[in-house]
Order: C-alpha cells, then sequence, then structure tokens
C-alpha cells in the first residue's frame, strides 16, 4: 500500500469513527484512555494476536484464558478507545484491528519485540 492508499484509508476511518460518534471531544482524553488500554500486557497480546486475524468472543476467552468479566473489560477498553472493532457473526462477535490498532502494532509494538 502506498502513502496515498494509506492516507486515503486513514481519513475514511477517521471521518467513519468521527461520525459515529467514538472519538472523544477532547484528544487529550483520547491519548490518556488510549495509553491506559495498551498498559496491560494481555490487552497487548490481544492486540498482537487480532493483527494475526480476526477472532471471535470465545476463541480470545479460551486462548487467552479469560473469564466472561476479564474478556469484556479488555475488549471494551480496547474497543472504546478505537483499536479494534467488532462485527457481529453468526450470532457471535469477531473482533479485528482497526487503523489505530494496526498502527499500533507497525509503529511501537513491533520495534518493541524481543
Amino acid at each position: 500500500m502506498d502513502d496515498d492508499d494509506l492516507m486515503k484509508r486513514r481519513d475514511e476511518w477517521y471521518h467513519k469513527v468521527k461520525k459515529e460518534g467514538k472519538l472523544k471531544a477532547n484528544p487529550t482524553e483520547d491519548h490518556k484512555a488510549g495509553l491506559l488500554a495498551l498498559q496491560h500486557p494481555v490487552r497487548r497480546a490481544i492486540l498482537r494476536r487480532l493483527g494475526e486475524g480476526r477472532m471471535d468472543y470465545e476463541q480470545i476467552k479460551e486462548e487467552f484464558r479469560l473469564d466472561d468479566i476479564q474478556a469484556n473489560l479488555y475488549l471494551g477498553m480496547l474497543e472504546d478507545t478505537l483499536y479494534i472493532e467488532k462485527e457481529e457473526k453468526g450470532g457471535s462477535y469477531e473482533y479485528f484491528l482497526t487503523l489505530r490498532g494496526e498502527a499500533f502494532l507497525e509503529n511501537v509494538e513491533s520495534k518493541h519485540e524481543h
């Protein structure tokens, strides 16, 4: 993907989440919420795993050994901070990275791999 395609994709995503009312009005609050969401190693691991492809709720619970409370908290935080989205499929939800989640993996997480 070239830079023009990436910019177009970013602009489309930004306008979509803005239209849906998902962006926080205060960019500082948005940044703080994002940092808080990414402080937990399991939430970062979920992002890395979703970077490999979509997963449904039960798959995430099983792979990361989460109960419903933990899964709902972790996925909710990642969704609220726009790192992931969910889509209903056959009575369940599939989770996948947003453009923000992809950018985190590409620009931050990959630089800190051990």
